[in-house]
């Protein structure tokens, strides 16, 4: 039968159907994961990476297709919007994964008793490195996202923003 850390494995292995070089776990929007073990039943918590975000429903459904498929006897998916996600929730090796796939990952985070996320007016081109980047659009493909140009290399890529 499930239990909490095999559901866990499984869900690192359901990607985002937006950005799908990150798991859901990896992009910090399951929240909790609790499985009884008496009955089976999985019961998740997500948090979705903005209150309109298109994929809440693809991204539940899959999470309960892996589960089902895992040995759940049923599952649960419950959406959570306090407090908002934020790019601070994404995982260890998440950046560079999104680099990879040719999205700016957000600007590093600073540490202290308030937490300060650093914007670069102009984030660097994921693909040649290049800070002489410029804004197309404060929204890519998504809203968590903008849509710049490298002026460069010429490249136009989407900025995962902080939030």
């Amino acid at each position: 039968m499930l239990d909490n850390a095999t559901a866990w494995t499984v869900l690192d292995a359901v990607l985002d159907p937006e950005v799908p070089v990150l798991s859901v776990v990896e992009l910090g929007i399951v929240r909790a994961v609790s499985v009884d073990a008496m009955t089976g039943a999985a019961d998740v918590v997500v948090t979705p990476t903005y209150s309109g975000c298109p994929a809440t429903e693809v991204i539940a459904d899959a999470i309960r297709d892996a589960l089902l498929a895992a040995g759940a006897t049923q599952v649960a998916v419950r959406t959570q919007l306090e407090p908002a996600w934020t790019t601070d929730w994404l995982a260890p090796g998440a950046a560079e994964k999104l680099r990879a796939y040719g999205i700016a990952p957000p600007g590093a985070r600073a540490d202290g008793a308030a937490v300060v996320r650093f914007v670069p007016r102009r984030p660097p081109c994921p693909r040649c490195g290049s800070r002489a980047t410029e804004q197309l659009s404060r929204f890519g493909a998504t809203a968590c996202k903008a849509l710049y140009r490298c002026t460069d290399c010429r490249e136009p890529f989407e900025h995962f923003k902080p939030i």
